[in-house]
């Protein structure tokens, strides 16, 4: 691929966020003179990912580590294991961290990290091997201090563990805080694995508040049902919601009495999908996307809402679980419908913002308990998209926009003061 940055493919993830950047110049004033560093990574990595296999193959994997922004702190950002990554992908998924980080007031910049392959095909212990060479070979530029990675899709506390080993083993020394998402005995949070699902709740809920639309009763449809998706669909739940359909990768369901989520969820545990689910109607794909609902969480993988299904949407209120779900064309779609998008750099960043909790617990081997982890979560959220929503109203700009317009100029007011070294 060239290292020509500002140059994208059509409908790529990171031509979404390219667009998305220039929305947001009109409102950076004198800062908007530093964008450029907002449209080119600082740093990438593509790493050869070489591993025997059970049978003795030798097969090789195609991995990645990018640094967008290292501006305010160090990098942050998951890794994930999907067949269809791209460096383009992860360059997108990297910059929207560094927004997210920002925008929640976080002393991070953005990262994101990926692999190409298809883990479902992997054993365990040919996982295991993956994890460790491919940590090893981003080795040169992770740390507690630089870059610290994370779960994403496809990879979990277990990864996580093996990442963590790694870089210790390589370093001589135990180091917790180089990855987020452990597991609690290896140095993880309570309160991590639910956080980014418990975020979209959060801000749902205040969204909610600013519609005057009471969630006791209210209707809600969940697309993808991993750790995000079915952690807030819970919480909707328990706040008196009925989830009325819910997709993921290998089938779509719907109930408009409510689906049972007490059955649901240990039936996904057990089959890896919603599809085979007897207790609701399975539906067809598309059909999902005219589900009538009052609340619509994307919560899959980016690109999913393009302007074909932004004008069938019957929801009020979106609510972006995943990264980069709403191509910008969708985004004008929806506003012009009155539909409110709550994006996700300030949606989903409960994940990050509990990852930093953890990170700081780990530095001062002092941990918190549950209560206090979702307490301050809390806190930092509504905080954060208080300040947004002033900042959408004073300008009369989407809510997105709004965000961006906070944490760009968070990033290049750093940018410029550090300065340019030499």
């Amino acid at each position: 691929m060239s290292l020509s940055y500002v140059m994208a493919s059509a409908d790529s993830p990171w031509s979404t966020y390219l667009a998305q950047i220039e929305r947001v110049l009109p409102y950076l004033g004198g800062l908007a003179r530093w964008a450029d560093t907002l449209r080119r990574p600082k740093r990438t990595l593509v790493v050869d990912v070489p591993i025997e296999m059970d049978d003795g193959s030798v097969r090789h994997f195609e991995g990645y580590r990018v640094q967008h922004s290292l501006t305010r702190g160090p990098g942050k950002g998951g890794v994930r294991y999907h067949p269809d990554v791209t460096l383009e992908e992860v360059m997108a998924l990297a910059a929207w961290m560094t927004i997210k980080t920002a925008a929640v007031n976080l002393p991070f910049g953005g990262a994101k990290g990926g692999v190409r392959v298809d883990p479902v095909r992997l054993s365990i212990k040919e996982l295991e091997k993956l994890t460790r060479r491919y940590t090893s070979e981003i080795g040169i530029i992770i740390g507690p201090h630089q870059d610290i990675p994370a779960p994403d899709v496809n990879t979990n506390a277990q990864v996580m563990a093996w990442m963590m080993d790694t870089y210790s083993m390589n370093v001589g020394a135990t180091t917790t805080g180089v990855v987020t998402g452990k597991p609690l005995h290896l140095g993880g949070s309570l309160g991590r694995v639910k956080a980014t699902g418990r975020g979209v709740f959060i801000t749902g809920r205040e969204a909610a508040r600013r519609l005057n639309l009471d969630l006791n009763g209210a209707t809600v449809a969940v697309q993808g049902f991993g750790n995000v998706g079915s952690a807030a669909a819970e919480l909707f739940h328990q706040a008196g919601a009925r989830i009325v359909a819910v997709q993921d990768q290998d089938g779509s369901i719907a109930d408009p009495r409510g689906l049972d989520l007490a059955a649901l969820v240990p039936h996904v545990r057990a089959h890896g999908s919603v599809a085979g689910f007897t207790h609701a109607e399975p539906i067809d794909a598309e059909a999902f996307w005219d589900v009538d609902c009052d609340i619509l969480i994307p919560a899959a993988l980016e690109g999913q809402l393009d302007a074909q299904r932004a004008r069938r949407v019957k929801a009020r209120l979106v609510l972006e679980g995943a990264n980069g779900p709403t191509l910008p064309g969708a985004d004008d779609i929806l506003a012009e419908r009155g539909v409110l998008v709550v994006p996700d750099v300030i949606c989903n960043a409960g994940g990050v913002t509990v990852s930093y909790f953890e990170w700081v617990q780990d530095f001062s081997s002092f941990f918190w308990n549950e209560d206090e982890v979702n307490l301050r979560l809390d806190r930092i959220m509504v905080d954060a998209l208080r300040r947004i929503w002033d900042t959408a109203d004073r300008h009369r700009i989407a809510l997105r926009t709004a965000t961006f317009a906070v944490a760009c100029e968070r990033i290049l007011m750093a940018r410029e003061e550090r300065g340019l070294y030499p």
